[in-house]
């Protein structure tokens, strides 16, 4: 028996296992199990993941994704480059960092894009949005970090600086944050909506709900929008051909 999963603080929004236990039905793929794992602690919580021997790997959600580093034997040159891993082989006992989020991302993100879409505004700091960051830069659009504790070593601004001139200028809006994840649906990033038109494109990573209140409000000014089920789908089968594939 091969066992996988999802390694993560509270996992109660995942669609993972779900989508996991229903491809291993559709195609027939035998002795295989998918499984949640909480832990409060990676320290606590990773010794006794190493010894199952049956675990096979792992995929690796908020807040863990930089966290898991110390614990890895080796990492992707994209794991390196952003400071994060969602995706983790593991094989003859090592652990090995992968990062699925960017072609999950830009697969899901450049279908929506239009000529004037050249300056994005990234709301949150985190693993994913370093992800997001590098997708950007492959595609020439520039961009600002938005977060409640602006960094100092990173293009950043506060939520307060967003005014009519910030969304005027930047026309694309990606939320990385669990703002309005399930089961918190009421919550959104606070960001001045009314100065929002149909000239903007709203992409948010969040999953389910399927349309959160970011969308919503968004697509109430005539935005274009997208949420994360797609990237969540692209991202599931490149975990699996990494796990699955040749080292």
């Amino acid at each position: 028996m091969k066992v996988y999963g999802l390694l993560g603080l509270s996992l109660g929004h995942s669609f993972s296992q779900k989508y996991f236990t229903e491809k291993f039905q559709k195609e027939n793929i035998k002795d295989c199990l998918y499984s949640n794992f909480e832990i409060a602690s990676l320290i606590d919580g990773i010794p006794l993941l190493k010894q199952m021997r049956e675990l096979s790997g792992l995929n690796v959600t908020i807040p863990y994704k930089a966290g898991i580093f110390p614990f890895l034997d080796e990492l992707s040159a994209e794991c390196t480059e952003m400071n994060a891993c969602n995706c983790i082989k593991i094989t003859r006992g090592k652990w090995i960092g992968h990062n699925t989020d960017v072609t999950g991302f830009e697969t899901s993100f450049r279908p929506l894009l239009q000529a004037h879409h050249t300056k994005a505004l990234i709301l949150g700091t985190g693993g994913a949005a370093s992800a997001v960051a590098f997708v950007l830069k492959k595609a020439g659009i520039s961009f600002l970090y938005v977060s409640r504790t602006p960094n100092a070593l990173l293009p950043s601004i506060g939520y307060e600086k967003i005014d009519s001139q910030i969304l005027k200028e930047y026309k694309i809006v990606i939320n990385t944050t669990p703002s309005g994840m399930y089961p918190n649906v009421d919550d959104y990033p606070k960001i001045p909506y009314e100065y929002i038109g149909p000239q903007h494109y709203f992409f948010d990573l969040i999953y389910n709900p399927g349309k959160t209140l970011f969308l919503k409000k968004a697509a109430m000014q005539g935005a274009m929008i997208m949420n994360g089920s797609m990237m969540l789908e692209i991202q599931a089968e490149e975990s699996w051909k990494i796990w699955n594939g040749d080292d």
